[in-house]
């Protein structure tokens, strides 16, 4: 089945145009299963294949390393920035961080989409850039509100989000149809590209108002975090049919990107959320 989602989208494994040597029903994989013949080192050949391929645990490994490095550069960065509601150079180098990091994340999140072969490196590169943005964002909105308690919410509710969303995947047994995927990706294309023209023009001052600190904001983040929902079912499905498709284990990098992407994405919208809701106070 063809993935509409630009992440996974130039991958010939997730589309199903590269044959897999060997494949066998997942239900019936075991991982360190004795093998029949001997190869000189007391693994089948049956075996050693199963072990190169993808699995739920490799993908919640990646997914983790490339979480806690976003999240382990955004806590560097956020003490380094020092107080920015005090020092106006610090708030403009927040600024000027969170600014260059949206960038060149942007970069590295289409290099990362439409590379064919996905690199783990450039993964962990996005992964410290987009910390580099989040801390500095972060301590931009925390100076706002002037509560840093607001980012620790903000990392609960974007668990709770996770958590929520897998759980109804799961108990639900929810299928992803084509029609659904076309819709998501449509929306989420056409979201972006208003995102994308509002920064834009933001340079000019001439945005759109949506992504300040408003009541239209606070609309437009709501609807972001719908759509990072939808995109996380789209994530949880892709890794499923990954797995049942016995991909190699390195597509393993690419879907813990799609779900690195996804949960920064919700991330920064539950904090801007919050920090709405709690400027109206």
């Amino acid at each position: 089945m063809k993935s509409n989602n630009p992440v996974f989208a130039r991958s010939d494994e997730f589309n199903g145009r590269a044959a897999q040597p060997g494949y066998t029903d997942p239900s019936s994989w075991q991982i360190g299963a004795p093998g029949d013949a001997g190869d000189g080192g007391g693994h089948s050949p049956y075996e050693t294949a199963v072990a190169d391929r993808m699995t739920v645990d490799s993908v919640v490994q990646k997914t983790a390393l490339t979480i806690g490095v976003t999240a382990v550069t955004a806590a560097l960065v956020w003490f380094y920035l020092g107080d920015v509601a005090s020092d106006s150079a610090a708030l403009g180098r927040a600024f000027a961080f969170a600014t260059g990091g949206a960038i060149v994340g942007f970069v590295l999140a289409m290099v990362n989409s439409f590379k064919k072969v996905i690199s783990p490196a450039l993964v962990l590169a996005y992964a410290v850039v987009e910390g580099v943005f989040v801390g500095a964002l972060s301590k931009v909105v925390a100076s706002y509100v002037g509560d840093p308690g607001i980012v620790a919410q903000a990392v609960l509710g974007t668990v709770a989000a996770f958590a929520g969303t897998l759980f109804v995947y799961r108990f639900f047994n929810i299928k992803v149809t084509d029609k659904f995927r076309r819709g998501v990706t449509a929306a989420l294309f056409g979201f972006m590209a208003v995102i994308l023209l509002n920064f834009v023009l933001s340079f000019f001052g001439a945005d759109f108002g949506i992504r300040d600190f408003s009541m239209l904001g606070l609309i437009v983040s709501c609807i972001a975090v719908v759509l990072g929902v939808l995109c996380l079912i789209l994530d949880f499905d892709f890794v499923e049919n990954g797995v049942r498709a016995g991909l190699p284990e390195r597509e393993s990098w690419r879907a813990a990107f799609g779900l690195t992407v996804t949960l920064i994405w919700l991330y920064i919208e539950i904090l801007r959320i919050l920090a709405i809701l709690r400027g109206d106070n």
